[in-house]
């Protein structure tokens, strides 16, 4: 999606964890029965860049609902977070949305952007101390879903997490559960957390949503067998796959496939893959909840729920808890 001393030479705390091997993880999802690859492999550069195009179009509710949510009940998030705490962000990406709660964090101690790249971290951290300077900001690169310390400068502080836009939707339940736990671990007794949540809702906007008219998510979607090509000498033909968005009602979930147009062998490295013709990979699941389900999957982890946030046409939610 941690920190140092002082802000003003603050760098990122790079953790020792075992590399993520693009290949392995390729070669394990093409040879399932349901041929999987993971959402997390979409962000390369071009990814990043039409991701932040999808969240501009207007069938894709959730960043700009998130937003309203957080312009309008800031105050309110702000005043149920402890004073002169440390927010850490899981997953942090750009700062769109850490700004929009910053106005109302008048005693902020600390803001600690988690993240895996590193490159881009560095880059956020200095656009948000140049625009914040009395802000410290010590940014920590790192996997969120595996456990990390926080750096001993926060000893003393109290802890806040900030999880926004639906991204625990991309767990499974028993992963949410289990990402939540973790966070409790990392975070500590005490810590509150605020998580950004989609809400269940007619599958004809959750589809559109996915699958817009112009086909950025399509390319977004296709993308990953172009990332796939160039970085593993794969030899997809992105051309004979198109892409599938629909909702699985009885999963409560929105699923992203790509599909093979016709029957056709793939190789990827030294591995050789067949598909037959409509045969999927499924590349993302987007998991929406209930203020009631997603309730009950956070006290599941150990936590206490304390309210929700809605817009006006129950879109989105913005949820408060807190670890006892």
């Amino acid at each position: 999606m941690t920190i140092k001393p002082t802000f003003a030479d603050a760098t990122p705390v790079t953790l020792d964890a075992p590399p993520l091997s693009f290949l392995d993880d390729v070669r394990a999802g093409l040879s399932k029965p349901q041929k999987a690859l993971s959402p997390k492999y979409f962000y390369d550069e071009a990814g990043s860049a039409l991701f932040e195009a999808i969240t501009r179009l207007p069938e894709y509710y959730p960043t700009r609902t998130e937003i309203g949510i957080l312009d309008a009940c800031g105050p309110e998030i702000a005043a149920l977070l402890p004073a002169h705490a440390a927010l850490v962000e899981f997953g942090s990406g750009s700062t769109v949305k850490l700004r929009r709660l910053l106005r109302h964090l008048d005693t902020l101690a600390a803001y600690v952007p988690v993240d895996v790249s590193g490159e881009f971290l560095r880059g956020q951290a200095e656009v948000l101390r140049g625009d914040f300077p009395d802000l410290r900001v010590e940014p920590v690169v790192a996997d969120f879903t595996r456990d990390f310390d926080l750096p001993e400068s926060l000893n003393g502080l109290p802890r806040a997490g900030f999880f926004p836009g639906s991204t625990i939707g991309n767990f499974d339940p028993h992963e949410a559960e289990a990402l939540l736990r973790r966070f409790g671990r990392i975070l500590g007794p005490g810590a509150h957390m605020i998580v950004g949540v989609d809400l269940v809702k007619d599958a004809a906007v959750l589809e559109t949503a996915y699958d817009d008219a112009q086909g950025v998510t399509a390319a977004f979607n296709l993308n990953l067998l172009t990332r796939i090509n160039r970085e593993l000498a794969g030899r997809f033909e992105p051309g004979a796959f198109s892409h599938r968005a629909v909702f699985n009602t009885d999963a409560s979930r929105i699923e992203m496939h790509l599909v093979a147009r016709d029957a056709q062998a793939v190789r990827v490295g030294a591995d050789t893959f067949a598909f037959a013709a409509g045969e999927t990979i499924h590349t993302e699941s987007s998991y929406k909840y209930t203020p009631a389900t997603f309730r009950a999957l956070t006290e599941r982890a150990g936590w206490t729920w304390l309210t929700v946030w809605t817009d006006p046409e129950k879109l989105f939610s913005v949820h408060a808890l807190r670890l006892d």
